[in-house]
This record gives structure tokens, C-alpha cells and sequence, in this order.
């Protein structure tokens, strides 16, 4: 309770000094801060679609997520996920909720037809970074590598154009994120702290953001390529190592600050580490893995390093430029208080807690056996290493205001720390709560 009720205090002193700081100077450069959008209390045809999911969730979730066979929790976590994002997004009707979200100027949609030859597209994508530049990319499109970019240009080449399939296309691929993160936490840990997990994965607050932001559908390439990394690593599975890999690349090539997804990699590998040294070949296929993404997208002329440097310089030009890093830097993490819920702020502390009571010692015995580290230690330092990857991000201040869509990646990782709570009923009925007034009070950018 301390814990949430400083990440409350730390939400509302974000809001009262950051409103004054934006009537002042005019700095933050959002309509509420710390969040992007405006005050705009309403209601739509997805309300009572939303409370009847959150209800039900509530009442019955922690209790089916315990006996459901695993084969049937996951589908319905699945189908259950994308009910409550559809239905939050639905809160602002069908055009504004999910169709002209991609549309919009600074969006990806506003520059399909530019990509009538992909190759040339590509070759010369890195001109038109910065502001000044001929024809300068629109803000998210020059803020990301053109991975991001090519997914609607493909899906509009399938006939699946306008930001109607885009909507759909990023609220379907995002709301499997959270069957990712269970796979990921029932290998790495064990079936109780999945289990435990999955309501809260279900019913986060992040949601209203998932639909519809293309940071949705990054997450869920991001959560993917760590749970096939944990299945390679957890099971000896060759094909998971080279399909990890492959997102993994993937992900470098959606957002540029998605590498810093290597961190939960990392701790997904440290706790396999036995069975990499068993089977090397895993490691190798990874690699190989990882290579084939970045390897098309030199050969086709996309330097990675330059756009990335450019886009430095570019985020300095825009936005960036003006909103200042000493609010940002702790405003940044009210934002994810807003996407994760109090629930999380508690479970946090209780990740800390196992942490510090030394239940992770064995994760330096001498040969460091994936058995000898209790399941809810390595489930902590999954989340620690998310929590990690966060602050880097926050600190490099390339991530100054809008992180409650840019963290989703992120976000989804620190989430299973709820597990750890008891009465998940009551936190859950405050994750709910939480999103049903951000979605009905505020008119967000996404």
C-alpha cells in the first residue's frame, strides 16, 4: 500500500506541476501532462462493453486462470485481452478510437504511397530525416527504422489499406503480447506465478494505449522474440533460438530504442546459462538469427547507424528540443504508473523484496543449475531486468513525454510483479478502475 500510494502521489504531482509548467512556458508540449491528449470527459458504444469485461475479469479471473487447462488459459487470455483493448478503444467510437488513429499527420499511413519501390524507398530513407531535409519524413516515421514503416506499406499492398485494418492490425498483434509474457513466465519461472500473472496481463491499464498505437503491435514482436528465446534456452528447441533471433532483429528495425530489449534477453539467458553451455549451437543460431533483418536492410541500402544519428539530431530539432528533461525525467514515470496501474507499483515492491531477501543467491552458485533458483526469484529478476531497461531509456532522455505509448514494450515485463500479490480481486478492481477513467476522461493521442 505504500508503494502504490507513492506511485499515486508521484502521478499527481506530475499532473499539478506539470500543468503549471505548460501554462507558464509552454515547454511540455502535451494537452494534460504528463500524458498526450486533452481533458474530455464522454462516454461511447464501447462503455458498457469495457465494464462488462473488467467485471468479469475481476470476478472471475484469478480464480479461472488457476484451474484452466494451459492450452484453454491461453486462448482466452488472448481473446479476453483483445475484448477489453477493442472495447476501450470503442469508448471514443470506431472512427476516432481506431481508424484515424494511424492517419493522422504525424503518422505512418501519411506516407504509403512514397514506397512505390521499397528498395529505392529504402536506399534513400536516411535524406530525409532532419527537418530541413527534402521532403522531411513525418515525426514517427522518421523517429523509427523502416521496418515500422514497411508493415502498413505491406499490408496496404494485401488490400488491407486505410487505418481501419491498421487500427485492427496493431490491437490484434498487440493484445498477444500478454500470451507471450505467460509462456515466457511459466518457462522461466513456474505454472503458479503464470497463472497468477494472467488476470493482470488480461486487465492492465495499458490498453487504452495498445488500442491503437503501432508501439502495440512492437511490444508484442518484442515479447515474442524473448518468449521463444525462453523456450530455446528452457527446452534445448533449435528453431526457437533462430525464430527468437529473428525478432530480436526485427525489433531493432521497428524502434530504435527497442535494443534496449536485449536487457530482458540477457536475464532470460543468464538464468539458462546451463543449457546454452550444454548446447553452444543455440547461441549460434540466435546469432544467426539476428543477423538476417539487419543483413536485408544494409544489402538494400538502409545504413541503421547514420538514421540513428540523424534521428538524434532530429528529435533535438522538434519536440525534443524544447521539453525539458529535468520534468520529463521523473514525469516519464508517472506515464508508466498510467500504463501499468498501482497494482504493478505494489508488485514492484514485492519483486524488490524477493530480490533483496537473497532468494536470487543461487543465481551465483558455481554451476549456476536453472533448479536451484527459486521460481519466484527468477521470475524478479525478469522483471528487474525491465525495470532496468525503463530507467536506461529515461535517463538517455530520447524519451521525453508520449512514454506511455513508447513504453509499452516495456510495460508488458513489469506487469507479472503483480503476481506476487495477495487479493488479487481488489488490486485488479484498481487496475480496471484506472483504465475505465483514463479512457473516459481524457481524449488521448492514441
Amino acid at each position: 500500500m505504500y508503494a502504490a500510494g507513492a506511485a499515486a502521489l508521484l502521478v499527481t504531482a506530475a499532473v499539478l506541476i506539470g500543468r503549471r509548467i505548460q501554462d507558464t512556458h509552454h515547454t511540455l508540449i502535451v494537452g494534460w501532462p504528463p500524458v498526450l491528449g486533452s481533458w474530455g470527459p464522454h462516454v461511447g458504444p464501447g462503455t458498457p462493453a469495457a465494464a462488462l469485461v473488467a467485471a468479469v475479469t475481476v470476478a472471475y479471473g484469478p480464480a479461472l486462470a488457476a484451474r484452466l487447462p494451459w492450452r484453454t488459459l491461453l486462448p482466452l487470455a488472448c481473446g479476453t485481452s483483445m475484448a477489453w483493448i477493442f472495447s476501450l478503444a470503442l469508448i471514443d467510437g470506431w472512427h476516432r478510437g481506431i481508424a484515424v488513429r494511424l492517419t493522422t499527420r504525424n503518422e505512418y499511413l501519411q506516407v504509403i504511397d512514397r514506397f512505390h519501390s521499397i528498395p529505392a524507398a529504402l536506399h534513400d530513407f536516411t535524406h530525409h530525416i532532419l527537418l530541413h531535409s527534402p521532403d522531411n519524413w513525418p515525426a514517427h516515421i522518421a523517429g523509427h527504422p523502416p521496418a515500422a514503416t514497411l508493415t502498413f506499406v505491406m499490408l496496404d499492398r494485401l488490400g488491407l489499406g486505410g487505418g481501419g485494418w491498421a487500427g485492427v492490425w496493431c490491437i490484434t498483434v498487440g493484445a498477444t503480447a500478454c500470451v507471450a509474457v505467460l509462456v515466457t513466465i511459466r518457462a522461466v519461472a513456474d505454472d503458479r506465478l503464470a497463472r497468477r500473472a494472467a488476470p493482470f496481463l488480461v486487465l492492465a491499464p495499458a490498453a487504452v494505449w495498445v488500442g491503437t498505437s503501432a508501439d502495440a503491435y512492437f511490444a508484442a514482436v518484442a515479447a515474442w522474440a524473448v518468449a521463444l528465446l525462453t523456450l530455446a534456452v528452457t527446452r534445448g528447441s533449435l528453431w526457437a533460438a533462430g525464430a527468437s533471433g529473428l525478432l530480436f532483429g526485427l525489433t531493432c528495425y521497428l524502434s530504435y530504442g527497442l535494443t534496449l530489449v536485449a536487457l530482458i534477453g540477457a536475464a532470460v539467458l543468464i538464468l539458462g546459462r546451463h543449457r546454452v553451455r550444454e548446447r553452444p549451437v543455440l547461441l549460434v543460431l540466435l546469432l544467426a538469427g539476428a543477423a538476417v533483418v539487419p543483413m536485408a536492410f544494409t544489402l538494400a541500402g538502409f545504413d541503421w547507424w547514420e538514421a540513428y544519428h540523424l534521428l538524434v539530431t532530429r528529435y533535438y530539432q522538434g519536440a525534443g528540443g524544447i521539453r525539458p528533461y529535468g520534468y520529463w525525467v521523473w514525469a516519464n514515470l508517472a506515464c508508466t504508473v498510467f500504463i501499468t496501474g498501482l497494482a504493478t507499483a505494489a508488485g514492484l515492491r514485492r519483486t524488490g523484496a524477493v530480490l533483496v531477501r537473497g532468494r536470487s543467491d543461487a543465481l551465483a552458485s558455481p554451476d549456476g543449475a536453472h533448479d536451484r533458483v527459486p521460481a519466484d526469484a527468477r521470475l524478479a529478476l525478469l522483471v528487474a531486468a525491465a525495470l532496468l531497461a525503463l530507467l536506461v531509456a529515461d535517463l538517455s532522455g530520447m524519451s521525453k513525454a508520449e512514454t506511455e505509448r513508447i513504453w509499452l514494450p516495456f510495460a508488458m515485463w513489469l506487469l507479472p510483479g503483480c503476481a506476487f500479490l495477495t487479493r488479487p480481486s481488489a488490486w485488479l478492481t484498481a487496475q480496471a478502475v484506472l483504465a475505465l477513467l483514463l479512457n473516459h476522461l481524457l481524449m488521448t493521442g492514441w
